[in-house]
């Protein structure tokens, strides 16, 4: 599924992806979600989390910046970081402590400048010129 792009035409071939991406996932593992407001992060976000077994609702944490969740093969951390300022913040949200043993998501990736690991999985939503969504997927080697 790396190195693809995914046509995303609905809601259902976003929760899709998300049930095809979660089996393949483990503890350590840090998605970032990339792509302009309304593309479908929050809802690929939510879809994936639900995905791995989180039934409790998925509020966005565009306001409180960060949602933990437990599922029963590990943790799980999405931060939405638009508000942030500067990467400087992320010391106050425990970025340093959470990413090792959860899986992470993280939405705004970019405002999190050099903070971000080097090995990540990349998930990039966009709209196509005859505004269908689509999500472009690629690995950042090691």
């Amino acid at each position: 599924m790396t190195g693809s792009s995914v046509p995303l035409p609905d809601l259902d071939a976003t929760r899709a992806l998300a049930a095809r991406l979660a089996p393949q996932l483990k503890a350590g593992d840090f998605l970032a979600l990339i792509g302009e407001l309304g593309t479908g992060k929050t809802t690929f976000a939510r879809a994936l989390i639900g995905a791995l077994g989180v039934t409790d609702p998925v509020p966005s944490p565009t306001f409180t910046l960060m949602q933990s969740y437990e599922t029963p093969a590990f943790p799980i951390v999405h931060f939405d970081l638009y508000r942030l300022k500067t990467p400087d913040e992320l010391d106050e949200l425990g970025w340093e402590d959470i990413l090792p043993d959860s899986l992470t998501l993280v939405e705004w990736p970019e405002r999190a400048g050099t903070r971000l690991p080097p090995h990540r999985l990349t998930l990039h939503f966009a709209l196509s010129p005859e505004g269908i969504r689509f999500c472009q997927i690629y690995r950042t080697p090691p």
